[in-house]
């Protein structure tokens, strides 16, 4: 069985809102640029002058770099700059219009906002702590021609001869606002993604840890009673035969139960009954060593109640089998304070155990949380063979998470 992955679709997602803003900005540059082309073109037909001709060619030279320097824009900003060949490319035609531009003064205004256009598309991929101060260094030296050219008195001569002037003016005043504002929109569709990924990759790992959980309930709970039984099959396989072979014969059993069990819990059909868990685990104990009395007064109706119940029956029966010497013990399941109360307790725990009780407690305090229940693990005083009493109490809702 192969295993492959399919790469994202290019027009799907955030890819999809990537083109899109990328696609906005190069289509205000490519409109700016056209009609200042346009116009300058428009002016070298009636002078001929070859300032103007070079000036229409570096304006399609820097246009034609700022388009490339866009697909730099998806990087974060402060995530480094491109390399700096490209920086280079991307003002030297607008630096060499800005200089024509004292000395052509009737297209000083399209000449130096070329290096506003450059410096504006460059701030954004600078360092955030830059972007303005960038932005203002560049507006001050575009309008460091112009004014000259005002003073010279060609100011009335350009808005004459250039009627595109005041629409550029406003585009280019409104610029920075459209850019960061299209990028910001961007970047908070692809935090939304990663969240969204880092969601489902949580919604993952928790089902595998609810998974795992519920393996080691059914798996440590079943090895652990089949070992017991194994060693009662091995003590007695000589001196009684025939109890020998019954025990066998239960393993078996067990074993073909934790079978049954584990795939339906791969399947997600596995349903704990709980009055069979609670007999089970009273047989078992009783098997081990200590003489276990069970009191069973009544069932929650509920089948979440019943299932946790069920787990915590599972994992006290295995920590009394693998932590204690336990000589006696005692489950009691009973109605208590609106809910249901089961108790386990044992006289065999030999040292202090934690304060969680282990990882095996921890999880089922967990399980209970889920359906508002409430988990509490109590050691008593040592007694003369230096042994604790232990019990183990949970409690759930009758009818389910308050």
């Amino acid at each position: 069985m192969s295993a492959h992955t399919n790469p994202p679709a290019p027009f799907a997602g955030v890819n999809a809102t990537w083109i899109y803003t990328l696609g906005s900005i190069v289509a205000v540059y490519v409109l700016l640029d056209l009609l200042i082309i346009t116009d300058l073109l428009s002016s070298f037909a009636d002078t001929r002058s070859r300032g103007m001709l070079a000036l229409v060619l570096v304006s399609v030279a820097a246009a034609a770099t700022r388009i490339r320097y866009c697909w730099f824009l998806r990087s974060d900003s402060g995530s480094g700059l491109p390399h700096i060949g490209w920086t280079i490319a991307l003002f030297a035609p607008a630096v060499i219009s800005w200089g024509i531009a004292f000395v052509i003064p009737e297209g000083s205004f399209f000449a130096a906002v070329q290096l506003w256009f450059s410096g504006v598309l460059f701030a954004l991929v600078a360092s955030r702590r830059l972007r303005w101060w960038l932005i203002l260094l560049a507006l001050v030296l575009t309008l460091i021609p112009i004014l000259v050219s005002g003073m010279a008195g060609d100011r009335v001569e350009l808005g004459e001869r250039h009627p595109a002037t005041v629409l550029i003016t406003i585009y280019s005043l409104v610029l920075p606002i459209m850019l960061i504002s299209s990028l910001w929109f961007w970047r908070v569709v692809a935090r939304l993604d990663e969240a969204r990924s880092l969601a489902a990759e949580l919604a993952v790992t928790q089902e595998r840890l609810r998974f795992a959980a519920d393996l080691h309930d059914i798996q440590g709970h079943h090895l652990q009673v089949i070992a017991l039984k194994a060693e009662l099959v091995e003590r007695t396989l000589a001196t009684k035969p025939e109890y020998a072979a019954e025990q066998a014969g239960e393993i078996r059993l067990i074993a073909k139960e934790a079978m049954e069990e584990t795939r339906s819990l791969v399947s997600g059909l596995r349903d704990v009954a709980l009055r069979d868990e609670l007999e089970n685990a009273s047989e078992v104990l009783t098997l081990s060593g200590a003489a276990c009395t069970l009191e069973i007064s009544s069932l929650p109706a509920g089948t979440d109640a019943q299932r946790v119940l069920a787990f915590v029956v599972r994992e006290a029966t295995t920590n009394i089998l693998r932590h204690s010497n336990a000589t006696e013990a005692s489950i009691a399941l009973a109605p208590a304070r609106g809910g249901f109360e089961l108790t386990v307790k044992n006289n065999g725990v030999g040292e202090e155990p934690g304060r969680d009780g282990g990882s095996g407690i921890a999880g089922l305090r967990a399980r209970l949380a889920d359906v508002g229940g409430t988990l509490t693990a109590d050691a008593g005083r040592p007694g003369a063979a230096g042994h604790r009493s232990f019990a183990l109490t949970a409690w759930v809702p009758e009818g389910g998470p308050q």
